[in-house]
Order: structure tokens, then C-alpha cells, then sequence
């Protein structure tokens, strides 16, 4: 298989480019900027590739309380996890094999403080991919979103202001995970690779959560 990634931050896309090893392509891009999608399909298009597997996985989000909520914050978070997802898998569809796993990226966010918006951004995922099951089921493509819980990320240190503010809010995360962590990325990368593989043929339009048991028990 040959993968094509995209991010942001060059220096971070040339270094997962150089892990992957080969058979890679990296285009940066904001998945925000509907001409920097353009540029990650055109790359795809040029190289006579088309797509079995779209994991769009692009996201963020910052604390802001209802009184705090500024129009920069809403853009920012619905721009990226909101427009990002569905012109991300919309410019994707003519590249798009028949039979082919969309899977994009929700979140156990729910009514936590001062979250709303974030939250707000990933129930909109969870809608899309519902209705997206629906729209593209003639051509066999499956739909799932993937929810990951508290996952050992450096994003998760960068939601915090200090040290000590970020070890307290990894104790909040862990107390609410019976299995008692927070989860590897490695973890959710292997949720993803069901949903993207033979395993999965008739999983479609499922949200799986990837959290520890957070939101279940």
C-alpha cells in the first residue's frame, strides 16, 4: 500500500514521513484551507493512485467557557474538525474506489466544562458519518467514526497551561477509565486499521469507542 499523509507543520510531516520509511507521500496542508485539500488530492491524482482507505484524523480544540467563547475559538475548532472533515472527504470521492473505508475521527467529549464547542464539533462527526453511510452505500463505501478517550499525546500536555495543570488533568482523565490509564496512540491506530481492513466488510455507519471503557460503564 502506499500512504499519503498531510499536516501541517513540515518538520512534524517530514519526521512521520521518515518513520513510515516507504511508500509514503507527504503534502502539507491545513485540512481548513479548501486549496490545500485540493494540492493533498492532486498529489494523490498525479501519482495515478486512487483510495481504498481515507482516515481523516485532523482535530483540536482549546478550553473556552460559554462566557469566554470568543468567534476565533469557534472558527478555529469548527474549522478544523468540522469544514476540515467534510471537504476532506467530500474532494475525496472521485478518487474514492468502490468498496473503499471512510473512517473519521469523534471523541468522548461530552458536557465537560468549558468543552462545548470542541464537543459540539465531534457530535457533528458522529452525524456525518451516519449519513454519510447512507449516501455512499451504493458504491459499498463504509463510514465509521472512531472515538478515542484520553490518549497519551503531547496534545494532551498542550491543553494545559502549566506542568503541574496538566498531571492534574491527566488524574481527572485516568479516574474516569475503569481500566484505570489513558490509552497509546498505538491502541487507536489498531481500532483504525480494523475498520480500514477485511475484518470490518459489514461494519458501517458505527461510532467505536477506543477509551478504556470511559462511556460505557
Amino acid at each position: 500500500a502506499h500512504v499519503f499523509i498531510t499536516g501541517r507543520r513540515q518538520e512534524a510531516l517530514d519526521a512521520a514521513v521518515a518513520e513510515i520509511g516507504k511508500n509514503v507521500t507527504g503534502v502539507r496542508g491545513d485540512v481548513s484551507d479548501l486549496d490545500d485539500i485540493d494540492r493533498l488530492y492532486d498529489a494523490v491524482a498525479e501519482s495515478g493512485r486512487r483510495i481504498d482507505v481515507l482516515f481523516a484524523n485532523a482535530g483540536g480544540g482549546e478550553f473556552a467557557t460559554l462566557e469566554d467563547l470568543t468567534e476565533e475559538h469557534f472558527d478555529s475548532t469548527f474549522g478544523i474538525n468540522v469544514k476540515g472533515t467534510v471537504f476532506t472527504v467530500q474532494k475525496a470521492l472521485p478518487l474514492l474506489n468502490d468498496g473503499a473505508s471512510v473512517i473519521l475521527t469523534g471523541s468522548t467529549a461530552r458536557g465537560e466544562e468549558a468543552f462545548g464547542v470542541y464537543a459540539a464539533s465531534k457530535a457533528a462527526i458522529r452525524s456525518f458519518s451516519r449519513t454519510w453511510a447512507t449516501e455512499l452505500s451504493d458504491r459499498a463505501i463504509r463510514v465509521n467514526t472512531l472515538a478515542p478517550g484520553p490518549t497519551d499525546t503531547p496534545g494532551i500536555a498542550g491543553l494545559a497551561p502549566d506542568a503541574e495543570s496538566a498531571a492534574k488533568m491527566r488524574e481527572g482523565f485516568v479516574s474516569q477509565v475503569p481500566l484505570g490509564r489513558m490509552g497509546r496512540p498505538e491502541e487507536v491506530a489498531d481500532a483504525a486499521l480494523f475498520l480500514a481492513g477485511d475484518e470490518s466488510t459489514f461494519v458501517t455507519g458505527v461510532e467505536l469507542f477506543v477509551d478504556g471503557g470511559q462511556r460505557q460503564v
